[in-house]
């Protein structure tokens, strides 16, 4: 009986226990389901979340510019570099592809100038620190305002001590409008970030290109005088993220005015107007602190090489030739209107580079005050004589030094004529523009850190095979040779084949002088030989290569007719090749793609007109049905009308 009960009662325990636990697994199970289920919901839950609030980004960017939802398909996001934009459709913005070499070559020329700018300060820093045992306590407090003054006008500060003199008139009067500021600026030792103001923004790509790639910007502002841009450019810093929106400001506001009502603030000044800067010119060179850099874009090139020299005259106050030479005197002349500009507030600049690249020119120069350094200008500017028979150019400096018993310098004008009337070559009369910028338009140290720059970050340039070799060329350019020799155009003048490049740089080498090539042209060639040596070693080629006889009034009958002064050497020379040559590295290279060129004004309609600018496939994809309509009916009209003049 007891037996028969144990044995029943350990059967009903054993079979709770497994009832037990079978329940236990099960609601583990469950909530392990339940578990899992709850997490998928809440990942599908964010993401609904998030969809939404990407719509209604739009949605709100849409309304910010008065659109609709049917609008937010009009936007197309373009992306260069780390930056992106979002670009309407009805090209309301100006954006220019083919711009970006000129962003690319500003980006490495910037992160140049803040490494260079550092160095600067840090030597400046050191011959104060070498030189303050040698004065004492008493003498530096009886000193402080005068050193104030001296910082602020010293040409070689460079703008590290931002604005001294403010400090001390600060300090004086005990008003200032920021005084954690101004505490600051009393270090000496301290170097801020540079500030950087882009004057032309458009839809803001540029600057926002700087202030996402270029370490150690403190700010970038950006400004246009249409409202539009401004709306475009704000609604690009917002869509770039927080790094973009905590450095770049968007103003609407006149760029002269602003730059004007800004004297000496920005570290960096970047002119890329859509046309002429020369308007730009006279406020942006006060706007720049003393050893800043002003970047300038001009895209007149119409204008700048010879098309319309009066208009050029009136903008630029130099009278342009049209020779081989056009593109690199367009530099020269840019230069002359900056440091004319600069000169009217004693200032004057020290350019590191000048570009001539796709359908525009750049210059990047640095800006110091100083009324001594000023008197040098004339000594930099020339006027050039160009024979309109055999292209033979000369130049005429502006000024001249002399020194006195007591070795001080004396600035007087420069002699001249350097020609006579008539071409001593060839007869002809000669035709004078000017003046140049004569003085070296690079500099070789700079250019070597640029390209070193540019060749360690390679991945960073969208541009990168472009600009590595307009500035391999650079490097290899004689710096103080203002404008070039076209062999094609030698040889056109005599009317005989051309020698290859190596054997007439060969000549010229062997005769004793230097020559190198030029980035604005593949077939320039620069050169410090004299004219007349140049055309012996013409006429040396031409007895071992006859030509056909020609009329005896021609440039180059008159020109074959003289003997040769100078027999020249054709023997190959050692250094007739460059070292790009040498390492067959590409200097000259065709465009990305058809069409590569400037595009539409921005509010301006494509129409049929534009086949030639655009490719007709571009256009045929953007012609609207008004857009038909129109040149249809203004051909209707030339059709009636034959004597129309429209």
């Amino acid at each position: 009986m007891y037996l028969l009960l144990a044995v029943t009662g350990a059967w009903k325990l054993r079979r709770n226990l497994f009832l037990t636990r079978s329940k236990t697994r099960r609601g583990f199970l469950f909530f392990f389901l339940q578990f899992v289920s709850s997490v998928s919901n809440q990942r599908i839950r964010e993401r609904r979340r998030e969809e939404e609030e990407t719509q209604k980004l739009k949605v709100h960017e849409k309304e910010e510019i008065g659109g609709s939802m049917e609008d937010v398909n009009d936007y197309t996001i373009i992306k260069e570099g780390e930056a992106e934009i979002l670009m309407h459709a009805k090209n309301e913005v100006f954006y220019n592809k083919t711009q970006v070499n000129n962003r690319d070559i500003s980006i490495a020329v910037l992160r140049t100038f803040i490494s260079k700018r550092k160095e600067e300060h840090e030597a400046v820093l050191l011959k104060r620190t070498t030189a303050t045992p040698k004065v004492s306590e008493k003498d530096a407090v009886e000193e402080a305002p005068d050193k104030c003054e001296s910082v602020a006008n010293d040409e070689k500060s460079n703008g590290e001590v931002e604005r001294p003199k403010e400090t001390c008139e600060d300090e004086a009067c005990g008003t200032s409008e920021e005084p954690t500021k101004t505490t600051e600026r009393k270090g000496p030792g301290q170097l801020k970030p540079p500030r950087v103001l882009e004057a032309l923004s458009a839809s803001g790509l540029r600057a926002l290109r700087y202030a996402r790639e270029v370490e150690g910007i403190s700010q970038v502002v950006a400004l246009d005088n249409d409202k539009v841009s401004v709306e475009a450019c704000r609604r690009n810093i917002k869509f770039n993220g927080s790094v973009a929106c905590s450095k770049v400001e968007s103003h609407f506001a006149d760029a002269r005015v602003y730059m004007l009502t800004h004297p000496k603030e920005f570290d960096v000044v970047d002119l890329d107007p859509y046309g002429s800067p020369s308007v730009f010119l006279d406020s942006a060179v006060q706007s720049v602190v003393d050893g800043g850099m002003l970047m300038c874009t001009a895209t007149d090139m119409a204008v700048l090489c010879g098309g319309n020299g009066e208009v050029c005259y009136s903008k630029y106050g130099s009278y342009p030739l049209r020779g081989k030479y056009c593109h690199e005197m367009a530099l020269r002349i840019l230069l002359a209107c900056i440091e004319s500009h600069a000169n009217r507030y004693k200032r004057y600049i020290v350019p590191v580079l000048s570009v001539q690249m796709d359908f525009y020119v750049r210059v990047f120069v640095r800006i110091y005050t100083s009324a001594s350094a000023m008197k040098n200008t004339p000594l930099k500017l020339s006027y050039v004589y160009q024979c309109i028979g055999c292209d033979s150019f000369h130049l005429q400096p502006l000024g001249r030094t002399a020194s006195n018993k007591n070795n001080s310098v004396r600035y007087l004008p420069g002699f001249g004529p350097v020609v006579p009337q008539a071409c001593s070559d060839c007869g002809k009369k000669f035709n004078m523009g000017g003046p140049i910028w004569s003085a070296p338009i690079h500099d070789q140290e700079w250019v070597t850190s640029v390209l070193a720059d540019v060749k360690s970050m390679k991945d960073r340039y969208p541009a990168y095979d472009r600009i590595s070799a307009v500035l391999t060329t650079i490097s290899e350019e004689l710096p103080d040779v203002p404008l070039f020799l076209s062999l094609h155009n030698l040889c056109a003048t005599l009317k005989c084949t051309s020698p290859s490049a190596v054997m007439f740089r060969s000549a010229v080498i062997n005769a004793g002088y230097r020559i190198s090539g030029t980035h604005v042209n593949p077939l320039g060639l620069k050169s410090d030989a004299p004219m007349d040596v140049i055309w012996d070693i013409m006429r040396c080629w031409v007895k071992n290569h006859p030509v056909k006889a020609q009329p005896p009034d021609q440039p180059g009958s008159v020109i074959l007719a003289k003997e040769p002064t100078l027999q020249a050497n054709f023997a190959r020379a050692v250094a007739s090749l460059s070292k790009a040559q040498a390492k067959k590295v590409a200097r000259f290279l065709p465009n990305p793609e058809r069409h590569w060129g400037p595009k539409l004004r921005a509010g301006r309609q494509i129409t049929s007109k534009h086949i030639s600018l655009l490719g007709p496939e571009a256009v045929n994809g953007h012609l609207s049905l008004e857009d038909g309509e129109e040149p249809d009916a203004k051909r209707q009209k030339t059709e009636e009308d034959p004597t129309s003049n429209s």
